[in-house]
Order: structure tokens, then sequence, then C-alpha cells
């Protein structure tokens, strides 16, 4: 009789699950369908671009995939299973996904360490009353706290500004104190809408440098929704094209800008 063995893992057991994916979003404004039964797959570790011409349905993809918009149809997974979509914004936040948006939305008034320290709201235990009393577990929960924010400034380079007022700063400063937010967050995937929109070739440079060192050093999944296609193909590891809310193509930076179907979308039937 031969003795019992254990079952061989299976391909399902062996791949892992993604970080996010979206399973036949569908969302229209009255006539307008601005995703038509959209699926995409952020696979962990890994930079996704989401490319697509103006009113293709780029941001709201992400408006679905961060709660702001409700599709509907279809869903939202997180971590392979986390069904997030319907869940509130701030829930969707405290879950691990995380987000900067087209414009910086920051509180110019107050410093970039100030600003940076919002990110970590959804972590912080101190309710009202202990927090106006300032007991000492709060200025213990404090320092921690800013201690997390302290390595963020370090490593997105902006040490010398820590203390300065954002309205102070140029819009490539703010953009990098923008993305320590949304790290302070702590996040399992981070979304980015068109960070290097308004930048200089310098400023795109560095921030292209920093969204790379968030993915490998830090292992964080990133979905970016860029136009600037050089910086496109010099840094995703995937790119989805979209058009009229429809997903026309889907692959690696080479194998998306020889695809027929992108050329057209994007260029014209003469070409």
């Amino acid at each position: 009789m031969q003795p019992a063995t254990a079952s061989q893992p299976t391909v399902a057991d062996r791949v892992p699950s993604p970080a996010l994916s979206a399973e036949g979003l569908s969302l229209s404004f009255g006539g307008v369908k601005a995703l038509q039964d959209v699926a995409m797959e952020l696979r962990k570790s890994e930079l996704l671009a989401v490319i697509g011409p103006n009113g293709a349905g780029k941001t709201s993809l992400l408006n679905c995939l961060t709660g702001f918009y409700r599709p509907q149809q279809g869903r939202v997974v997180l971590d392979g299973d986390k069904v997030i979509s319907g869940l509130p914004t701030h829930k969707i936040a405290r879950l691990g996904v995380s987000r900067t948006f087209q414009g910086t939305h920051l509180f110019t008034g107050m410093t970039v360490l100030d600003n940076i320290m919002i990110g970590r709201y959804s972590h912080m235990r101190t309710n009202l009353a202990q927090a106006f009393l300032y007991v000492p577990w709060t200025r213990r929960e404090e320092v921690q706290h800013r201690e997390f924010v302290e390595d963020i400034i370090d490593f997105l380079e902006i040490t010398t500004v820590r203390k300065r007022v954002v309205g102070e700063l140029g819009y490539g400063l703010r953009k990098r104190v923008d993305l320590a937010r949304a790290l302070a967050m702590e996040p399992s995937v981070l979304l980015m809408d068109e960070p290097m929109a308004g930048m200089n070739l310098e400023e795109k440079e560095d921030l292209a440098r920093f969204i790379l060192d968030v993915r490998e050093a830090r292992g964080i999944p990133i979905v970016i929704v860029e136009h600037d296609m050089a910086v496109v193909m010099d840094i995703a590891d995937r790119i989805v094209v979209l058009d009229f809310g429809r997903k026309i193509s889907e692959g690696t930076p080479a194998e998306v800008s020889g695809d027929p179907v992108v050329i057209k979308a994007y260029l014209g039937e003469a070409h």
C-alpha cells in the first residue's frame, strides 16, 4: 500500500493574489459611459500605469478604486479577498489604500511637517479629550508618529524644508510633500493621479526617482495615471490603456507602444 503523500500545490496556490483588482467596473453619468466593463489587476510590488487620451476614464477608474465614485456594476477587491467597493472613502483609506491627486491639496498655511503628520490620522488612537489635556499617552504617541514622519522626510530628501510653510515652496517640492503625506498613511497600495502634471524636466526626473524608490525600497505597489509617455515607458512594469471608458490594451511598455489599437486611439485612423 502506497504511503499517503501531501497534495501538490496547484497553480492557483503558487500565484500570489493581486494587491488590488477591479472586476467589470461600469460607471455612467446620465448618458455618458465613463467606464465600461473595465478589469485590471495590480500585482504585488508592481508599478502599473494607466494611460489613455483625454476623457478615456482614467481618473474615473481611480475614483472607483478609492471610493469617491461607486460603480453601477463590478467590484474592487483589495489583497485578493477584501471587497472594498461600496465602502466609505475613510474606511478604504484605513484598509491601506492611499492616493495623491492631480493637484496637491495641501494646507498651504501649515508647515511641511504638519502637513505630513495629517497622514498619520488614521493611525492615531488619542481621542479629543486626551489631545486637549495632552496626557502622557498622547505625548508618547505623538513622538512615535513624528519619528515615522521624520523617516519619510529623510527618504524623500525634504529635510531642509521640513519646518517651512508649504505655501512658500515651489510646485515640485509641494508634489513631494503630497507624496510624503500619502506615505505617512503606511499604505499597502498607492494610487497617483498625474503626479508629473505641471512639472519641469528636472522636477519630473526627481519625482520619478522617488516613485521608483517607493516601489523598490518600500515594496509598495503603485498605480499611476500619467500623460507623460516618456515617464510611463521608462518606469512602468505594465500598462493598461483606456479609451472612451473601455480597456483597449494591456501589457509591457514595449507591447503597448507597438499595439496598433493604441496607436490608433492616440494618433487616429490615418496613422
